[in-house]
């Protein structure tokens, strides 16, 4: 159901086919398929991969997401997988463009957390970490990612 959901919905539009052209090389499997829903353990449809050149799984996302939370999970994908690389300017610069252009949706927080993660592991200045802190206080208090930034109100 979610995939005809994405089919009738998200894919179709314009700013989602935008951002696939310009960012993404999407690849289509059939749960029914083999070997690739066993070997990323896809139980559900539809789920959403990020994987880098080399095939390794750096973010997933699983069930219908409308056009205005596919792309932020997308760039979300695409700024942790620099980010795993250690290319922290480019994910600040994917993470940036979310918090600004989709500062309501759902990966929204997760999003600052990394924000102030990358600037951190960057330049080793901990304010970066409690500027995040304080942005999810302020902005997402009970989301789990402020929950998890409580630690550097310490610093």
């Amino acid at each position: 159901m979610g995939c005809q959901q994405m089919d009738a919905v998200s894919y179709p539009n314009a700013k989602v086919i935008d951002f696939f052209s310009k960012y993404l090389a999407p690849v289509r499997v059939l749960i029914s398929s083999t070997p690739l829903p066993q070997q990323f353990k896809v139980k559900w449809t539809p789920t959403f991969l990020i994987l880098d050149s080399e095939g390794e799984e750096h973010h997933r996302s699983v069930g219908f997401l409308s056009p205005e939370e596919l792309i932020p999970s997308l760039m979300l994908g695409m700024a942790k997988t620099q980010f795993d690389h250690e290319q922290f300017s480019e994910a600040l610069s994917h993470l940036d463009r979310l918090i600004t252009e989709y500062p309501k949706s759902d990966v929204a927080p997760e999003a600052i957390y990394y924000r102030g993660v990358s600037r951190y592991k960057a330049t080793k200045d901990a304010s970066a970490l409690k500027q995040a802190h304080e942005t999810l206080q302020a902005n997402y208090k009970d989301s789990e990612w402020a929950k998890r930034a409580s630690v550097y109100r310490l610093l």
